[in-house]
Order: C-alpha cells, then sequence, then structure tokens
C-alpha cells in the first residue's frame, strides 16, 4: 500500500463506467474496474442506449459489477449523473468504456485525498493510444482554478467527492459543450476551491479512435468554449485581460498555422497547376 495510507479509514468508491456501442472494449474497462487493489469499491456500468452486441457483453458482465444501469441514448453527461445519482461512495471516478486504469490508481488516488483536505481533484499522466499502440503521454498540469480557466489540465477519467458533484449540480447535461464536460464540470467544482493532485505517473490508458468525440470537437472547439464562458461570465470577467490574451493568442496560432500550410511545396504545386486552369476558364467565358 501506499505510504501513510489509513487502513482504519476505508471510505467507499463508486466508478461509474458509462457505455455507448462499445462491445469491443467494456469487458477491459470493467476489468481495470475490478481488478483495482482498492478493495471497498463498488462498480456502476450504464448503459447509454446500446446496440444488441453491446447489451450482450453488458449482460454477460451484470453478475460481477454492482449495477447496470440501462437508459435511452441520452449522451455521456446525462448518463454520469445517472450513474452518480445511484452511487453510494463518497469518492467518484468517471470511466469510459473504451478507456482502462492502472490497477494502483484507485488506491494511490484515495491516499493522496485523505492526506490533504484542499484536494478537489486527483488525476494522472496518460498513455494515448491507438490500435497501432502508443501515441504519446500526456502530463496535465493540474492546479488550481486559473490552471483551469482555458484548458483542461486534468484528464477526462480523474476522481472527486460526490459532495463536490452535489454542490455544482453535477454535469452540465443543457448546454452544447459535447466533448468538454469533463472541463466544465473542473470548472464548476473548483470554482469552490481546491486544487486538481497529479500523481506523476501513468495510470491511465486513453484510447484515441477514429470519428472519435474528440475529433468531432475540434473544429467548433471555440464556439464550444464560448458557451462555456457564457455560463461562467462572473469567472470569466473577473479574469477578463486573461481571456483577451488567451483568445488573440489562440488567433495568432492560428494565422501562423495558415501560413504554414501556403508554404508548403505541395500547396504551392497544386497553385502553380491550377493557375493555367484558371486562365483558361476565364478566357472560355
Amino acid at each position: 500500500m501506499p505510504e501513510n495510507y489509513n487502513n482504519r479509514n476505508i471510505p467507499l468508491l463508486s466508478i461509474v463506467i458509462s457505455c455507448y456501442n462499445d462491445a469491443a472494449y467494456i469487458e477491459k474497462a470493467v476489468a481495470s474496474a475490478l481488478n483495482q487493489t482498492y478493495s471497498n469499491k463498488e462498480i456502476i456500468v450504464v448503459d447509454d442506449g446500446s446496440n444488441a452486441e453491446t447489451k450482450a457483453v453488458l449482460k454477460k458482465l451484470e453478475p460481477v459489477i454492482t449495477k447496470l444501469i440501462t437508459q435511452e441514448n441520452q449522451g455521456q453527461s446525462i448518463a454520469r449523473n445517472n450513474g452518480i445519482r445511484k452511487a453510494n461512495g463518497e469518492y467518484i471516478l468517471n470511466l469510459d468504456s473504451d478507456d482502462f486504469f492502472e490497477i494502483s490508481f484507485c488506491e494511490k488516488a484515495i491516499s493522496q485525498f485523505q492526506k490533504e483536505e484542499q484536494i478537489t481533484l486527483v488525476t494522472c499522466n496518460v498513455n494515448r493510444f491507438n490500435k497501432k499502440g502508443t501515441i504519446d503521454v500526456f502530463f496535465p498540469n493540474g492546479g488550481a482554478l486559473n490552471n483551469f480557466l482555458f484548458s483542461n489540465s486534468a484528464m477526462g477519467s480523474s476522481m472527486f467527492k460526490r459532495k463536490d458533484w452535489e454542490l455544482c449540480g453535477g454535469y452540465e447535461e443543457k448546454l452544447p459543450i459535447l466533448g468538454l464536460e469533463d472541463w466544465e464540470f473542473y470548472i464548476q467544482i473548483l470554482k469552490f476551491g481546491g486544487y486538481a493532485y497529479v500523481i506523476e505517473e501513468i495510470l491511465f490508458n486513453y484510447q484515441v479512435r477514429e470519428n472519435s468525440t474528440t475529433d468531432r470537437i475540434r473544429e467548433v472547439r471555440l464556439d464550444k468554449f464560448k458557451h462555456i464562458i457564457m455560463k461562467h461570465k462572473e469567472l470569466y470577467s473577473a479574469n477578463f485581460e486573461a481571456l483577451v490574451e488567451n483568445l488573440f493568442n489562440q488567433i495568432k496560432r492560428e494565422q501562423s498555422e495558415k501560413i504554414k500550410n501556403t508554404e508548403r511545396i505541395d500547396f504551392k504545386i497544386g497553385k502553380a497547376i491550377l493557375k493555367p486552369l484558371r486562365w483558361v476558364k476565364s478566357v472560355l467565358k
């Protein structure tokens, strides 16, 4: 066990796994929850309107988990909130059905919570992978609210206290912030104080899939960030100068990328080929 772990005080942990059409991955996610070295845990799986193949796998898993909640497809935020409402744990850990934890994460996370009352979230370093293997390692910054104003400084599957989820009203279900639910939720709970602690170990494995939610939100990320700003006007008004600087830095980065693209050799070749074709087209008009 980690140093200073308190054997006399072992609070209940609820691991909530939301699942939508992940028949190929859900067993590994559940196994990573079951195999956690932290013993006092319950595992709740929320079937968010999955297909028949996934339902068959979930039926097979039902005897080894604590609860299986079935609902019509309503999206990740609602699935998570519904799972947490049925949970009994003092601590909550959300897990997507295509990701998995190393077995010691929960034990180490709760050990940190018990050491320091000011900790609001516990996160860790992340192995990002796809079918070919490891892509890279993500090192979240953690920290207090200011570290989360303009980007998510924790992984999506971080551990938090149930009382903080209750205090802020849970994950946002109404605003169109698909893919940014975790970030907005962390802003919500950190507004009340505390900070995100980072375990400096790779204890989480995040699968990067083609046509995933992450891929779909990239092009509309600024629009979704706008919704977060509008929801938390008082917070961003109080940090107005930092907000302006952040937005202008994003504009500068986009302009720089556009310039790089126009300087690429394939862009220049394409431009050279199209130029005479455009001339011919103008002559024939």
